[in-house]
């Protein structure tokens, strides 16, 4: 093979109910795809042996050899508390997986260099790298969907902590002895930012205003971008409930701020599909609020580019 011949990667994005895989050429752009169903009631050996053949289908795709040197690895991202250096997921809820061996496990079935880590850590590197913050090598990523999470990059590298199981910032502390979270603590960030709030918190306004816009659709078929459709309509009771949700998100933001001091924070999720309307006011927000305002360097809040494909391109980097 000529010493030039390119090196490709493979990234591997597991979620709940499907796994999506990617190669990836130097330049992180896609040649081939392929993605199964994950089928998490299975042993997890079934499902990582499966994993191994997608890889594999992939690769033959893309016309990429695994062995001779045309192909530098591959890098997993998985739900849930993972030890990278290890690649174990200690554990992932959504997969009923405790202590699985990932990288491993996946070696039995495929002969090269494997690593793995945390899907939104992955995706806040793949946003870092050839997203909304390329070019940046101090980025943060906040997900604002069905709950709050994220990830940190740190120059260039993805911070996860001392030990596995850092960087969970949707449960930072906003409200002590506040709404319930789904960790089982009270008054989290995610309890405030996830998408469900800013429904509920429709749902609420809709009763103290009945004519409010948001009450041509049924309290049942709220969703985050009716809401902020009604709040750009200048509807009264929307504008309220995005004023108030801003503000809790802004919260969390700044805290991120001022412990991180990041060149972007890159908002993903559901909700960050609303694009400038979430974060023209998180900019003003952050601005405002973080310390030593104006005065001092504060980040540029930006919308994510890359959908599901930041897992993937953030997971075929980890190695690089």
């Amino acid at each position: 093979m000529s010493r030039n011949a390119p090196v490709f990667r493979v990234g591997v994005d597991i979620g709940g109910t499907s796994v999506k895989c990617g190669v990836l050429d130097e330049g992180n752009n896609f040649v081939a795809r392929g993605s199964i169903r994950t089928n998490p009631e299975h042993p997890f050996e079934d499902v990582v042996e499966r994993i191994g053949g997608l890889i594999k289908e992939t690769l033959t795709g893309a016309g990429v050899s695994a062995s001779g040197g045309q192909c530098a690895g591959v890098g997993m991202g998985s739900p849930g508390i993972v030890d990278s250096r290890s690649g174990v997921v200690v554990f992932a809820g959504n997969l009923n997986w405790s202590l699985v061996p990932l990288a491993g496990e996946l070696a039995k079935h495929i002969d090269l260099p494997i690593k793995a880590a945390n899907d939104a850590d992955c995706a806040a590197l793949g946003e870092s790298l050839a997203g909304a913050a390329a070019g940046c090598r101090n980025v943060i990523l906040v997900t604002l969907g069905t709950g709050v999470g994220g990830g940190v990059v740190l120059d260039g590298k993805i911070f996860s902590g001392g030990l596995p199981g850092g960087g969970e910032l949707g449960h930072m502390l906003l409200v002590r002895e506040g709404l319930a979270c789904t960790c089982g603590r009270k008054g989290c960030y995610e309890a405030y930012a996830n998408a469900g709030a800013l429904e509920r918190a429709a749902v609420s306004a809709l009763s103290a205003y009945p004519d409010s816009l948001m009450g041509h659709r049924a309290a049942a078929e709220f969703d985050c971008e009716w809401i902020f459709d009604c709040a750009r309509e200048g509807d009264f009771a929307a504008k309220g409930v995005i004023y108030n949700y801003i503000n809790c998100v802004g919260d969390g933001l700044v805290d991120l701020t001022n412990i991180f001091r990041p060149e972007k924070i890159i908002i993903g999720g559901g909700v960050g599909q609303a694009g400038a309307s979430l974060t023209d006011p998180l900019n003003e927000y952050v601005m405002n609020n973080c310390f030593a305002g104006k005065r001092s360097f504060y980040p540029q809040v930006v919308p994510a580019v890359l959908g599901n494909d930041a897992g993937i391109i953030g997971a075929a980097n980890l190695g690089h």
